[in-house]
């Protein structure tokens, strides 16, 4: 996987040529990206859907993250980024399902690891539940969802930890409930202006008419 080639851009977003994927988190090279952030109604209540990153993953392992995410490769355009959606989550959707959030330039140091994304991000609208999930499990090892005004406030506001329900395979890929309140330290670190920018775009398109 460090082997896989990036396409790499300078501040301006023009590209500037490819490196492999350990150069670009070594250098700090901008890259692209892909996030599919998936939310459903139950009873007049929006909820956001989050994956349990694999405590086997080199980066942020037993971490809560964006539903759906990954690199784009160097042969590849956006639209080939919804392949992340049915890797990881085994829910087959296609690019014209998703509705575009924007692009956010963003920035994550981690020790050595330099993580400079301009991440392409998109909203999936589901009409399903826990039942649909297929997971890659060596990418995901559970779901969860979360209030969507809790989230906001989770993020934005003063909420010190959020209520999270869900699953989470087990070493025999038997399906453990999760029902329990998290706090930050449990989630994949993103800049604040990032969950910002995201949360008041999915507010946006869930109010729309």
């Amino acid at each position: 996987m460090e082997s896989e080639k990036l396409k790499i851009f300078d501040d301006n977003r023009n590209q500037i040529g490819v490196a492999s994927r350990e150069e670009v988190h070594r250098v700090g090279y901008w890259h692209e990206v892909f996030h599919c952030w998936f939310v459903g109604k139950e009873k007049d209540t929006d909820y956001i859907y989050l994956q349990l990153r694999s405590e086997v993953k080199k980066d942020y392992p037993g971490l809560f993250d964006i539903t759906a995410a990954g690199h784009l490769l160097a042969e590849e355009s956006v639209m080939d980024g919804v392949r992340e959606v049915r890797e990881e989550l085994g829910i087959d959707v296609s690019f014209h399902e998703l509705e575009p959030l924007g692009v956010i330039n963003y920035r994550v140091f981690n020790g050595n690891f330099i993580d400079k994304e301009i991440a392409n991000i998109f909203l999936y609208k589901m009409s399903g539940g826990f039942e649909d999930f297929k997971l890659q499990e060596d990418e995901v090892s559970g779901i969860i969802k979360v209030k969507f005004d809790d989230f906001d406030d989770f993020w934005l506001g003063g909420k010190e930890t959020i209520h999270i329900e869900g699953f989470k395979m087990d070493e025999e890929s038997n399906k453990i409930h999760i029902d329990q309140m998290a706090g930050k330290n449990q989630f994949v670190t993103h800049q604040n202006s990032y969950y910002e920018t995201v949360i008041q775009r999915i507010a946006q398109k869930l109010n729309s008419k």
